[in-house]
């Protein structure tokens, strides 16, 4: 699978506000996975450009990425500035 835990806790010790690999619920930690989900969906469908369930699945995950944001920058603009500056991600 493209998702192990292994790859996970490294996004979670990279990213996650606590810098622990327990940080799981963090806006940061869910940001750099979804982000990291939604580079591995976006592959996918450059190779296959005809799965439409796969693009509702990466457009709802977009969405749901928005909205962590979102919230994240209306809480603490810092902490967004700073995830955002960290993985590239433009509005």
């Amino acid at each position: 699978m493209y998702l192990d835990t292994k790859t996970k806790e490294e996004i979670f010790q990279k990213y996650g506000f606590a810098k622990s690999t327990t940080d799981t619920g963090s806006p940061e930690a869910q940001v750099a996975l979804f982000t990291f989900r939604i580079a591995h969906l976006t592959e996918h469908l450059k190779k296959n450009k005809k799965d439409a369930s796969t693009r509702v699945g990466l457009m709802r995950l977009v969405g749901k990425r928005r909205r962590l944001l979102d919230y994240l920058a209306k809480k603490d603009i810092e902490r967004y500035r700073s995830i955002i500056k960290e993985l590239g991600v433009r509005k």
